[in-house]
């Protein structure tokens, strides 16, 4: 339509236009900000809202200028779809800024789309019911097309102000679990649902259009949060988002924000915005410099270890700082300390078995062998040297399984087939073959594996017989050792890996748990199972391999 009357009614449409158009150029150029934010979820969230609420005002704009009555209805129908749209993607932000997943959840987008085109339709179709808004031409506070909201706009926006007070909800929460004063950010968010009083005071006065305000708030928020509190606003998500105890550092280690549970564990963090970490919370400094990043707290008499994860936080090629996570590790490290203590027990009796029984063992043979020599032939001499041979080998091994039980320090690449060929040749293995049916290049340590191997040859040629056939091949995760003779029962097969037992009376009992300790130390899985044909068939799984 024309703009025509008198300076009031000019002044008036002026001061609209320049509204919506202001709210439209700031939600449109606050897309370049928004698109910095790291997490991209709610970067995406965000950078929708914006330009929906862009769309929105610029509609408007559209409206009030519209020089015909159809191009008003047209423009102010699309704000309508464009607005409705907006309070969809609010949700997707806010859902995504607190760390929730109700923005990726496939049900809950389908029931979003279904009713925002059932909303859609209504309004598009309201030429054919009428009962979404109905059109007059007034000259109040300017010459225009007015539109009088139905019932079905009502509903409308109720639904949309109760899906926004959602958003709404979830951002208070979030900022409320975290250390820093987010009272900016909450004034901010409130601004988003100011305009509902101008929606409501267009009805009772004339002075103002029935319309929509909610760009404006959109607008205010877009520039307050991205150009005014954006560090907050980015430092309350990083720290909000996990519920377990998080730091956020700048580039300097200074404290920048820590959620409710990381004030909790520390209470020394109330106040300590902005200051080192290393005054505020030593324990946790301290950690991030030993490579295990743990450390321990006394609380209520008892201990508890914890260990700080430092991960870098950056937008692009700008480093925001480092985010601290806290994750209580008490199990695991009472754990691993009761196996080094029980390591440093098997140390001592290693030492014991290595000297105070081979020293006086190694006289027996001594004096045993000058007695041979003095009676020839003799049968108790004989039994005696057998049984000082056993005991020997049963310090052999002993001592093997004390030791083969450490942790893997230093792995290697390793060829199956040549650590199988060269175990071969180390081994007495009599009559028996040895068939390797494919290739691998696996990560292990040598001398281990090694060990691992020749106890396996041992126990095939020990207990299936001389002439064995024994086969070393590839699996998927791993490899096996097979043999083709009687097998194992299936009720032996759980307790072959304990250390003495045995169904042969001339063996020891530890050459299967030595292979067990090699496993476990390579952080690899053993299993026995029947071999194809009949057979033992030893399975080594969880191994890394190289392609």
């Amino acid at each position: 339509m024309a703009i025509f009357g008198s300076d009031p009614a000019l002044t008036s449409l002026l001061l609209y236009v320049l509204a919506f158009g202001a709210a439209g150029a700031a939600s449109f150029l606050s897309v370049l900000k928004a698109r910095t934010i790291v997490d991209p979820d709610a970067r995406r969230g965000l950078v929708s809202l914006l330009l929906l609420s862009g769309g929105w005002a610029a509609s408007h704009v559209g409206y009030l200028l519209s020089p015909t009555d159809a191009t008003q209805i047209a423009f102010y129908v699309v704000g309508l779809a464009v607005g409705f749209a907006a309070t969809g993607a609010w949700l997707y932000f806010c859902s995504a800024y607190t760390g929730r997943t109700l923005h990726r959840n496939p049900s809950i987008r389908r029931i979003a789309i279904a009713l925002y085109v059932g909303v859609v339709a209504l309004k598009v179709t309201n030429p054919i019911h009428g009962l979404y808004f109905t059109t007059a031409h007034v000259s109040t506070p300017f010459t225009h097309l007015a539109v009088t909201h139905g019932t079905l706009h009502w509903l409308a926006m109720g639904l949309s102000y109760m899906l926004a007070g959602i958003g709404y909800f979830m951002l208070v929460e979030r900022f409320g679990a975290v250390g820093q004063d987010a009272r900016p950010l909450v004034v901010l968010v409130g601004l988003t649902g100011l305009p509902v009083a101008f929606d409501i005071a267009s009805q009772l006065t004339p002075g103002l259009l029935d319309m929509t305000y909610e760009p404006l708030g959109v607008s205010v928020f877009a520039v307050g949060v991205l150009y005014l509190y954006f560090e907050e606003f980015q430092a309350v998500q990083l720290a909000g988002r996990d519920d377990r105890p998080t730091l956020l550092l700048d580039e300097d280690d200074r404290i920048r924000e820590y959620n409710a549970t990381a004030r909790e564990l520390f209470p020394g963090l109330s106040g300590g915005i902005g200051e080192r970490l290393s005054s505020v919370v030593p324990a946790i400094a301290e950690a991030l410099e030993r490579e295990t990043g743990t450390f321990m707290l006394e609380r209520d008499g008892e201990r508890y270890f914890y260990r700080v994860t430092r991960t870098p936080i950056t937008a692009g090629d700008v480093s925001l700082g480092s985010l601290c996570t806290i994750e209580d590790v008490t199990e695991a490290e009472e754990s691993r300390r009761d196996l080094e203590r029980e390591r440093e027990r098997l140390d001592q009796f290693a030492s014991v078995v290595a000297h105070d029984l081979r020293n006086p063992l190694n006289v027996a043979d001594g004096r045993l062998e000058l007695g041979r020599t003095r009676y020839e032939d003799d049968e108790d001499l004989e039994a005696a040297a057998e049984a000082i041979e056993r005991m020997e080998t049963l310090i052999d091994d002993l001592l093997a399984l004390a030791r083969q039980g450490r942790d893997i320090d230093d792995p290697e690449q390793v060829e199956l087939d040549e650590a199988m060929r060269e175990c071969w040749s180390s081994v007495e293995t009599v009559d028996a073959s040895l068939s390797v049916a494919g290739e691998a290049t696996i990560v292990a340590d040598p001398e281990r594996l090694a060990q691992l191997l020749e106890n396996l040859v041992r126990n095939a040629v020990e207990h299936a017989g001389e002439d064995v056939a024994i086969t070393v091949g590839p699996l998927e995760e791993g490899f096996y050792v097979a043999d083709d003779g009687p097998g194992v029962p299936a009720e032996d097969r759980a307790d072959v890996f304990e250390a003495g037992f045995t169904t042969n009376p001339e063996g020891t009992g530890f050459g299967l748990p030595i292979v067990k300790q090699i496993v476990d130390a390579h952080g690899w899985s053993i299993e026995l199972v029947e071999a194809e044909g009949g057979g033992a068939r030893f399975e080594i799984t969880d191994v890394e391999r190289i392609e």
